[in-house]
């Protein structure tokens, strides 16, 4: 999948935001949230694409400053910066009247469930991949040991090596998402919440997914354990699986 069709959306802060927008004739919008240091040409931003292009629904994909080709320094990037460029586009480029379905992977799902109070009124279904809320105070800062903290508060900024990636995780980014609580909010959306997540998720235990679904008391809402999936939920079964939730929950809407 390659930029071709995608253009640039400039937010209030002068970033250009990079992101594809396939409108077709229909209400129903299908709204993409990658995840941390990802970007929007990957397997499941693609098979999400195809899927709606397929099945007539419009669709949204993006990159967060800092991120693909998107303008901006991914140091000086944060959860509030990412979620108020999403909340911008969002606004500019979808009619009011869109019935949307976000789907949040990893650090996606986190944006996503900021935005919820925000668009509770379009919004009428949630899919989850691997979710990843509040993943920098619960899954970095309190799992780092001194040494790392005292890196991060004297340097403000520490490279984080996991696998074959390098995260820079900066003091400003780590303190941002402490503002930026999910876990503790009620959702009282009547509105279908599928979470997918893998079973050997070495990144983000299932029980992330778990929290969220405990939030949602009125929600038509579902788990589903891939028993051999990784983090990324990539692979051909997986993206399977997801677009058929996908075009269940949209028939319900049509």
């Amino acid at each position: 999948m390659n930029y071709k069709r995608s253009k640039y959306f400039i937010t209030r802060s002068k970033r250009k935001i990079k992101y594809l927008f396939s409108e077709k004739n229909t209400a129903i919008t299908v709204v993409f949230f990658h995840g941390f240091m990802s970007d929007m040409i990957g397997a499941k931003p693609k098979e999400i694409q195809k899927f709606c292009n397929k099945n007539n629904l419009s669709f949204l994909k993006f990159e967060y400053s800092g991120h693909g080709k998107s303008t901006g320094e991914f140091t000086k990037g944060n959860i509030s910066k990412w979620t108020k460029e999403a909340k911008e586009l969002i606004n500019s480029k979808l009619k009011k009247k869109n019935k949307l379905i976000f789907i949040g992977s990893s650090m996606g799902s986190w944006i996503s469930l900021n935005l919820f109070p925000v668009f509770k009124k379009r919004l009428k279904g949630f899919i989850g991949i691997g979710s990843a809320p509040e993943f920098l105070e619960h899954l970095m800062w309190r799992k780092f040991n001194k040494k790392i903290k005292k890196i991060i508060l004297n340097k403000k900024i520490y490279n984080l090596e996991h696998g074959e990636f390098i995260y820079p995780i900066t003091k400003q980014l780590i303190f941002d998402g402490k503002k930026n609580k999910v876990l503790n909010n009620k959702i009282n959306l009547k509105i279908p919440i599928i979470l997918f997540h893998g079973k050997k998720d070495n990144v983000v235990p299932v029980s992330y997914s778990r929290k969220i679904l405990k939030l949602c008391k009125k929600s038509n809402k579902k788990l589903i354990v891939i028993q051999n999936g990784q983090h990324s939920l990539s692979r051909k079964s997986d993206l399977k699986k997801i677009c058929r939730e996908l075009k269940n929950m949209t028939k319900r809407l049509s």
